[in-house]
Formats: C-alpha cells, structure tokens, sequence
C-alpha cells in the first residue's frame, strides 16, 4: 500500500482550550503515540485532513508526517470524533507504527458477484449490518479493502466475521468475536405490504358496492 504524506506541527500546549485556538486558527488538532514514545500532541490543517477523513480506508492508510517524529516514521489512524451537527473532524489520534510490528487497522468491505447470488437475483435484499471489519497484519500489507464474494448466496445465507476469506498473512485480531457482517432477506416485507395494500383495496371496494340501509 501507498504511503500518504501529511504536513504536521507540533502544538506548543495541550488541553481543550490549546484545541479550540487550533481549531479556529484552521487546524485539526491530534495526538500521536505508541511505539514505547510518549504522546505528543499535534495538529494538521483542516483543509488537508479533509482530503482523506471521510473516505472509506481512512484507518487502513499509512501515513508520514512531515515536521514531526523522525523521518520516514509510519502512522495509522486510530479514532477521530466528529462535531455532532456539522460532521467535521475535531480530533484525531494517530498510533506510531514501529519497523516489524503488526497493527489492527479498520478495513473496508467491498460485496462482489451480486448477480452470481440465486437469492439476490430473485428479489432478495443485502442487509449489510458490518461495512468494514478489523484485521492485523503488516503495516506495510494493510489491504485497501477485502471482498466477500456472493456467489451462491440463496436467501438467508448469513457472513459471520469468521467466513471472511483474508489475504495471506492477514489475521482478525486475536480474541474478536464471531459477529454477523450480512444476510441475503428474502422479499417477504414486499409481499406483506402487497397483501396490506390488497386487502385495503378490496376493503373500500366492498364498502362503496355495499347499499346503505
């Protein structure tokens, strides 16, 4: 995977109100750890954050920074929190990544062979609860994302967690729970509300055709 440049500086002072200063002054503020170093804090310009934030493999990107740490450190994305109204990034922690060393990084999902599913083709619905999974791995193998290939899914076929296919040398996390990523519905919600707007029709029509007395 590709290495993202970000430009960086440190922030002299830490705290909510050294954030809010950042953040009017047109940056992001952020924390980078990890890798047996003591947190520091930064910030990146909004303008810049923006560009990758809201993509999809946002924490499964390997990023440098320049301006802070050492050159050529690597750096994952760990957690971001938004502002509830506007759904701007306001804070991020990035995690340092050590030469040798694995990480649990955030994937995207990608759902191929749609057509190749009997269920599917017949009506039936993708209900996707899980749009990207966890893995551990190399920093330098991070996928950019894993296919779940739908051939042959008939309705209610279930993908738990532990039936993702994954790259070699690519592993979940030790002790992840087995959890429900999708299921193929059958139509049934359509067919209901068919009959529920059947029954409705032959409802009126019978009162109209039906004499007063």
């Amino acid at each position: 995977m590709s290495t993202v440049v970000l430009e960086a500086k440190y922030r002299e002072k830490s705290g909510t109100g050294a954030a809010r200063f950042a953040r009017k002054e047109g940056f992001i503020p952020c924390v980078i750890y990890g890798d047996a170093k003591d947190p520091e804090s930064i910030c990146i310009a909004k303008d810049l954050v923006n560009r990758y934030v809201h993509r999809s493999n946002f924490f499964s990107t390997v990023f440098e920074m320049n301006g802070v740490g050492k050159k050529g450190q690597k750096f994952v994305a760990k957690d971001i929190q938004f502002h509830p109204v506007t759904d701007l990034p306001l804070h991020i922690d990035f995690m340092r990544v050590g030469k040798g060393s694995k990480v649990s990084v955030r994937v995207p999902l990608v759902f191929v062979n749609e057509l190749a599913s009997p269920g599917l083709k017949l009506g039936g619905v993708l209900n996707v609860l899980v749009h990207d999974i966890d893995v551990a791995c190399d920093p330098e193998n991070i996928p950019e994302k894993i296919e779940i290939d739908l051939t042959g899914f008939e309705f209610h076929h279930t993908v738990h967690a532990h039936d993702v296919k994954l790259p070699e040398n690519i592993h979940l996390p030790v002790g992840c729970k087995n959890f429900t990523i999708a299921t193929v519905v059958a139509p049934t919600i359509m067919k209901k509300e068919a009959t529920e707007e059947t029954a409705a029709a032959t409802t009126t029509a019978t009162a109209t055709t039906t004499p007063s007395s």
